[in-house]
């Protein structure tokens, strides 16, 4: 059992939180049943990981994003199954983006289409049960492609990478949203206090769920930090790739392009 951060996107493949599993099969399984789990109350668990900030940094991703007024413009959400991104960027792009939110989840998607019907009738969103290892679209299929505290529980991060570039159109961009590594003396040791004792105490006491709550904390701890992270994003042939922290390296976005 480790509890350090890996060095390299492929050495999630075989870690559920700080347990090491017997492989990726075994790892999707389980991620999977903490996700059946935890559907109806996703967003009540993301306020309690982020203390609400999630909201605002969704915010933030999908400005960085900048969607197009274009029409036509295509964008993939991968393991955004509450719809939560997609329907921002709907109403970013004032209506006129195709959307796709893919998830391995069915529950997940199942609460985003109700949520999409009730609060976005008539936009061009689609939810879609695949995998981010192996997404069944052409190559070329979209402008954008998101991904939102999502990536650190695929096992094969670096596929799902090779993914995102293949079904980019040229000039198409990546952005990533997920929680990483905290870059402030002080903050880094309240987070990690907050993390490790008070989200599986609290996802105990309301969702009475403690086991989904401490896998999520420790596949955060798990995850690669920034710089590490960038590089898995290089290697799978983006350019430009940069990232943002925020609030303080809690959560970053990266970015990459299809250049």
């Amino acid at each position: 059992m480790s509890r350090q951060r890996v060095s390299a996107a492929e050495g999630m493949e075989t870690s559920y939180g700080f347990d090491t599993v017997s492989g990726r099969e075994e790892k999707q399984a389980r991620v999977d049943e903490v996700f059946h789990r935890v559907a109806s109350r996703y967003d009540l668990m993301n306020d309690l990981m982020s203390g609400g900030m999630h909201r605002l940094w969704k915010n933030a991703m999908v400005a960085w994003l900048a969607p197009s007024r274009r029409p036509g413009w295509r964008f993939v959400d991968v393991a955004g199954g509450t719809g939560d991104i997609a329907m921002r960027i709907v109403k970013a792009s004032g209506g006129h983006a195709r959307g796709t939110v893919v998830d391995i989840n069915a529950s997940m998607l199942a609460v985003g289409a109700e949520r999409a019907a009730k609060k976005l009738p008539g936009a061009d969103l689609a939810f879609v049960e695949g995998n981010a290892e192996a997404l069944d679209f052409a190559d070329a299929s979209f402008d954008a492609y998101t991904i939102a505290f999502g990536i650190r529980n695929v096992p094969r991060i670096d596929k799902a990478l090779d993914e995102a570039f293949r079904v980019l159109r040229p000039g198409g961009r990546f952005l990533c949203l997920e929680f990483s590594e905290v870059d402030l003396p002080v903050l880094d040791r309240v987070y990690e206090e907050w993390s490790f004792r008070a989200i599986p105490a609290i996802g105990e006491a309301v969702a009475k769920d403690r086991a989904s709550y401490e896998y999520l904390v420790e596949s955060i701890r798990r995850f690669p930090n920034q710089a590490n992270f960038e590089t898995a994003i290089r290697k799978a042939g983006f350019e430009r790739v940069t990232h943002r922290n925020l609030s303080g390296g809690i959560a970053a976005m990266h970015s990459g392009w299809k250049l």
